[in-house]
């Protein structure tokens, strides 16, 4: 039986909101881990807490660094600490969308990306995004600069990036 030809349209919208939700999905994850770990680390008697798991800069993580560099090419300024805080969301939601639009592309010509559920996407944006891209263009410490635990919390949050976006994609490319 010879597959339907792809609507892009509606492909790209799907992958596109997937993306957008999934980002959101592993940001909370990311919340309720930073709150679990602050809990834990004050119930642990003073002079014992492991190191932070934080894998961001202090108050200048890499989606704060990314648009600032964005505007200060497009609108030739920097960003005000408060325009940076504003914007950095933006970045990271505008990246997990065009991730999702990706990855519903690549699902819809590819049906083998989508084995492991999303695992695999999501495992490939930790490796290529996290490990690789986010230090080699500045916006973060080289990966051996971090604890094993931050590597493992930022690997976890990418897995549910991926499972999300492909749980959302696959309901609704059945719905519509």
């Amino acid at each position: 039986m010879a597959r339907a030809k792809p609507q892009i349209g509606k492909v790209l919208l799907v992958g596109l909101g997937s993306g957008l939700i999934a980002a959101w999905t592993m940001n909370q994850f990311q919340a309720a881990l930073s709150k679990a770990s602050r809990i834990a680390k004050e119930d642990e008697p003073k002079g014992t807490s492991p190191q932070s798991n934080s894998r961001d800069e202090g108050p200048e993580d890499a989606t704060l660094k990314a648009a600032d560099r964005i505007i200060g090419i497009v609108l030739k300024r920097k960003l005000s600490k408060k325009e940076k805080k504003e914007a950095g969301p933006i970045v990271h939601y505008a990246f997990g969308a065009s991730m999702g639009a990706l990855y519903s592309m690549a699902a819809e010509i590819y049906p083998e990306v989508t084995r492991g559920f999303g695992t695999g996407f999501g495992t490939a944006l930790f490796a290529a995004g996290d490990e690789l891209a986010v230090p080699l263009l500045g916006l973060a410490k080289g990966p051996n600069k971090y604890p094993l635990s931050s590597h493992a919390s930022a690997f976890a949050a990418h897995l549910i990036y991926g499972v999300t976006t492909e749980s959302i994609r696959r309901a609704s490319m059945a719905v519509l």
